[in-house]
């Protein structure tokens, strides 16, 4: 019964935003990291985005029920049911919140909950079965863990802090259409009308292309303002050239299927490597450009 409270939360994306919340933190933190107050914010950002996976859940009952990859689902096959999904999901949140507001601060509160309500409401109540622009939509909820991560730090929202958020959001893009690709019968079938879907793939894959070239542009400012080194400028670019090398290489393939799924793995190892980068790509002192 635990693994089943356990997959209501989608682990896998907790993990991707356990691991850009650590990225966006070691960013700020400049190699002097505070392991407790790094503990804290990491639990806390994991239950928060955990509690939106399990209402996302909810929400989804039906369309889970057309998708093979989802189908079964302890909410789809009624082996917890709904109230006490979202009692959970409330325990998650309320410790979450409690966590971030209490021991951390307002900044990273306040961007816990931007990314909690676009998730649960811009995005899975609207945008996502009602037009193609879901994927931007909801791209904002995955940037904001690594903001929560950086303002956990500095208290303040910076060039920097912008710029992390920007590019993590493009990132979402190519992630999630080359999901969608690889899974294209299932979100056919679900009718789900995100791009690749609505439009066509080859429009997918030239959308692709322009947004790892704007997400490679905008994170190379964190070099260009001065909160990188020029370790991670070189590492970083030549992750992102093979990433475009991919992008390109996908209008040549026979097999859609196949190269969206290595597309979708290599992005994956790009912005967990990425995140990992920044407990050693940093500069010392740190420069000081607030926003608000």
């Amino acid at each position: 019964m635990l693994k089943k409270y356990l997959f209501l939360t989608k682990p896998g994306i907790l993990f991707g935003n356990f691991v850009t919340t650590l990225g966006g933190f070691f960013l700020a933190a400049q190699g002097s990291v505070d392991f407790l107050l790094l503990l804290i914010t990491l639990v806390a950002t994991t239950l928060v985005v955990a509690s939106g996976c399990v209402v996302n859940n909810v929400i989804d009952q039906d369309i889970d029920q057309k998708m093979q990859r989802t189908l079964n689902r302890a909410l789809v096959k009624k082996t917890i049911s709904q109230r006490v999904a979202l009692f959970y999901a409330a325990v998650l949140g309320v410790v979450g919140f409690g966590m971030l507001w209490f021991f951390v601060n307002a900044y990273a509160f306040g961007f816990a909950v931007l990314g909690f309500i676009v998730y649960v409401v811009f995005y899975s109540l609207w945008t996502k079965r009602t037009t193609i622009h879901q994927t931007i939509v909801g791209s904002i909820s995955g940037a904001s863990p690594p903001v929560i991560g950086y303002t956990a730090v500095t208290h303040e929202f910076d060039v920097a802090a912008l710029l992390i958020f920007l590019a993590y959001a493009l990132w979402q893009m190519p992630h999630s259409w080359a999901i969608a690709i690889y899974r294209f019968e299932d979100y056919k079938n679900a009718s789900i009308p995100i791009l690749p879907v609505a439009r066509s793939i080859l429009r997918t894959k030239i959308e692709c292309l322009i947004y790892v070239i704007l997400f490679t542009a905008v994170l190379n400012g964190l070099y260009c303002f001065g909160y990188t080194n020029i370790f991670f400028l070189i590492i970083f670019n030549l992750l992102c050239g093979y990433w475009v090398y991919l992008s390109i290489k996908g209008f040549k393939v026979e097999d859609d299927q196949k190269w969206a799924r290595g597309y979708f793995l290599y992005s994956v190892i790009l912005i967990t490597a990425l995140s990992v980068s920044f407990s050693f790509s940093y500069l010392s002192p740190a420069p000081y450009l607030p926003l608000f």
